[in-house]
């Protein structure tokens, strides 16, 4: 069964950092495409970074220059840095694995909140 489990969330001040963390479990971490989603209130959940297998990474306009995903296929983990946070960063954060069959497996999410 896998499993993704989320940690790092919190609260931080406006300009501060967090780090993400998405454990995995239960699959072939290194054959998964990986990706981190937000979803803050009464928005659909969008595409904040992935990165595909061989470490190609993608960021949402939003928060290129300021967010950096990375991989550590060792660990079976998905890093997502994140700097100059601000308010409308503010969301649940989930990590998404996509198999080499194409199924979706997602984490239960952790919440980051950028305020002073």
């Amino acid at each position: 069964q896998v499993q993704l489990v989320e940690s790092g969330g919190g609260l931080v001040q406006p300009g501060g950092s967090l780090r993400l963390s998405c454990a995995a479990s239960g699959t072939r971490f290194s054959s998964n495409a990986m990706g981190w989603y937000r979803q803050a209130p009464g928005k659909q959940r969008e595409l904040v970074a992935a990165i595909t297998r061989g470490g190609n990474t993608n960021l949402a306009d939003s928060v290129k220059g300021r967010f950096t995903i990375s991989r550590d296929n060792a660990k079976n983990t998905v890093y997502l840095q994140m700097n100059s946070l601000k308010p409308e960063d503010t969301a649940t954060y989930y990590c998404n694995a996509i198999s080499l069959t194409g199924r979706n497996y997602w984490g239960q999410g952790t919440q980051v909140t950028v305020s002073s």
